[in-house]
């Protein structure tokens, strides 16, 4: 009877072992941020204080994660913007949803830089962190590309966003916006903060 017990206890607890294993691999995953390679870029600012820069986050995680802030060392205030009906909103956060994506582009959802220590020029590289709700800072090297650069996406406008219809607006008229250096929600910095 004891040679018995003895066989059966390793048994047993082999099978609670292998039993853990299978319900710690049905448990969520979490979201995960990620931006897609070659999506992040900064057209050169035509002004000596305002750039925009866009880029695309996916989430392959099942649970969606926002992006609640942008730090730089090229400026101390970045605020993000959702683009609705052409008219452009400063929120706290946008959301990356799970197994979804996120784009910042022209016309649509984008990151305002404003107050910038320096006018980068096409052909510089800017350093920025990406803050989440629940996932770590994720830190990128942003290309800065011509003012009219258009990745070729919103050139097609056959780029899958993933994103809600109301997340986009008209990609030329923002654009030409920007270019004007016209942007009414920073005339007043002190707000930002």
């Amino acid at each position: 009877m004891t040679r018995a017990k003895r066989l059966r206890t390793p048994t047993a607890a082999a099978l609670a072992l292998a039993g853990s294993f299978v319900l710690s691999a049905c448990g969520s995953s979490g979201p995960a941020p990620g931006a897609v390679e070659g999506s992040a870029y900064m057209p050169a600012p035509v002004t000596e204080k305002l750039a925009a820069g866009y880029l695309t986050l996916t989430n392959d995680g099942d649970e969606a994660d926002a992006l609640t802030s942008v730090t730089s060392d090229l400026s101390d205030d970045i605020t993000l913007h959702r683009t609705v009906d052409n008219t452009m909103k400063r929120v706290e956060s946008l959301t990356v949803p799970a197994d979804g994506r996120l784009e910042l582009s022209r016309g649509g959802n984008h990151l305002m830089f404003a107050d910038l220590e320096r006018k980068p020029s096409e052909g510089d590289t800017v350093t920025v962190t990406l803050h989440f709700e629940t996932s770590d800072p994720l830190t990128l090297e942003v290309p800065v590309k011509a003012a009219t650069y258009r990745p070729a996406s919103e050139e097609s406008g056959s780029g899958d966003t993933g994103a809600a219809p109301e997340e986009h607006g008209d990609h030329g008229d923002h654009g030409r916006h920007e270019e004007q250096g016209q942007h009414e929600e920073h005339a007043d910095h002190g707000d930002h903060q």
